[in-house]
């Protein structure tokens, strides 16, 4: 298994406040971009690309709890998961989206994790 980059994902209702801190506070380049693809009445929400990894920033709204997550993008998703459930772990899915292949998980201390790896 290789990982291929991270990702940290923060869903808030302080989200504008964020996305404008890191984007013109700290001058970090910004995709604002909405939370549901061609919904004119979506939230915008803020990518801030670092090499292959990135920072999320999205509103909090309905299916979408306040909260932190990991996400980390490896080669091979259900190796992953095949792994994680010899070692008694339950991750759920696999579920498709955005082009990914993605199980969720929740890590020691709550934080909320997924892993995932591009569609063929």
């Amino acid at each position: 298994m290789k990982v291929l980059s991270i990702r940290f994902c923060a869903i808030s209702s302080e989200a504008g406040a964020l996305v404008e801190f890191l984007g013109l506070g700290l001058g970090f380049p910004c995709v604002a971009r909405p939370l549901r693809e061609g919904d004119p009445e979506s939230p915008q929400g803020g990518i801030f690309a670092a090499g292959d990894s990135w920072v999320e920033v999205w509103p909090e709204g309905e299916g979408m709890p306040a909260g932190i997550m990991l996400q980390v993008v490896v080669d091979d998703a259900d190796a992953v998961a095949e792994h994680a459930r010899a070692q008694g772990l339950q991750p759920r899915g696999p579920m498709e989206a955005h082009g990914e292949r993605i199980y969720s998980i929740l890590a020691p201390g709550g934080l909320a994790m997924t892993f995932q790896s591009k569609l063929a």
